[in-house]
């Protein structure tokens, strides 16, 4: 599985509809500028596609506000995909759209059932298990789903505390390469990095641990420079992209695209 966890070909973004301005937010932050968000959702679109990866962008879906943010429908494996059960009512359509785009890629799809809540940007897969984050979005039977469903995969699923005032754990995280995570300090005071190396964001920038690795680069926000500086102290190349308007209704890198590497 050497790499398995950022060497990526493909991804699958969704292109903010208007109706964004009405996305689930766990906190008010303003409403976000639909014209600047676009601008934003391109720009993060050429990171990707300057990282080496084919870009699918899908058309807008007006009656799922937060139907920009793909990751959480769905978790893209090398052996499969496992669509998601989202904790947000409004949300649950969201997988229904994106599962046939999936199907052109990929033999092995299979979905969580049952009393199971499960999004996405609660996961952390590394190269040698899978760390899912309880929280409002993710419940105790969508771990013990998504732990099933991959058993025969050989992943070992791993249940971590989220602190109450984040909304999803991969908000306070993000893998940079095998064995090393991002983190702020406060999610790594719950012990759940233990026996991984960190770099920790700096002070007063929480909102720049949401990164994502995709094969040579590190694509986080803009507007965190000081731990921007620590990740190319780290000998990463670093991409910066303005997300402002996504940050308004809980959103960063990880969670406007699904990437991956084809098994069909």
């Amino acid at each position: 599985m050497k790499d398995q966890s950022f060497k990526f070909s493909h991804a699958i973004t969704r292109k903010p509809g208007q109706s964004v301005t009405l996305g689930l937010r766990s906190v008010y932050r303003g409403i976000p500028d639909f014209n600047t968000m676009s601008m934003h959702h391109a720009s993060y679109v050429l990171a990707l596609k300057t990282a080496g990866v084919l870009v699918l962008e899908l058309d807008p879906l007006e009656d799922y506000p937060d139907s920009l943010f793909v990751e959480d429908t769905a978790l893209c494996l090398p052996e499969g995909v496992i669509l998601m059960r989202p904790g947000a009512e409004s949300r649950l359509g969201e997988v229904d759209q994106i599962a046939p785009h999936l199907n052109a890629f990929y033999k092995d799809i299979f979905s969580v059932k049952g009393e199971a809540r499960i999004e996405a940007g609660d996961i952390l897969a590394t190269e040698t298990e899978i760390l899912v984050g309880r929280s409002e979005r993710t419940n105790k039977f969508g771990i013990l789903e998504l732990s099933r469903l991959t058993k025969d995969w050989g992943y070992q699923v791993r249940e971590v505390n989220t602190p109450p005032d984040i909304l999803h754990f991969k908000t306070d995280c993000s893998l940079l390469d095998g064995n090393t995570i991002l983190s702020t300090p406060k999610l790594a005071r719950t012990g759940c990095f233990n026996g991984y190396n960190l770099i920790y964001t700096a002070d007063g920038e929480d909102e720049a641990a949401n990164t994502i690795r995709v094969n040579d680069y590190v694509i986080m926000p803009n507007g965190f420079n000081k731990t921007a500086g620590r990740l190319k102290d780290g000998g990463y190349n670093v991409i910066q992209v303005e997300n402002s308007e996504c940050a308004k209704i809980d959103g960063g890198m990880s969670c406007l695209s699904l990437r991956f590497t084809p098994n069909e």
